[in-house]
């Protein structure tokens, strides 16, 4: 089965979701309404009380969004 990831996220969501594959150390604080929504979407989630990007996330994040190639043009 294909499973498709295309997620409609806003600029912060994608600013988040990119922040959860640095070390806790290296991102700082991330935005905790941005994190519940990703959260919400099964694309992060809190491991031993510390956001984490999910697989899900890192297909989502991988695979990019054609919103933020409107934006790179």
């Amino acid at each position: 089965m294909d499973v498709e990831f295309d997620f409609n996220l806003s600029r912060e969501q994608w600013d988040v979701l990119r922040a959860l594959r640095l070390p806790a150390a290296a991102r700082g604080r991330t935005n905790s309404f941005v994190l519940e929504q990703l959260i919400a979407l099964d694309l992060a989630s809190i491991e031993d009380g510390s956001p984490r990007i999910t697989p899900t996330g890192r297909k989502v994040l991988i695979r990019g969004s054609s919103s933020l190639l409107d934006v790179a043009a």
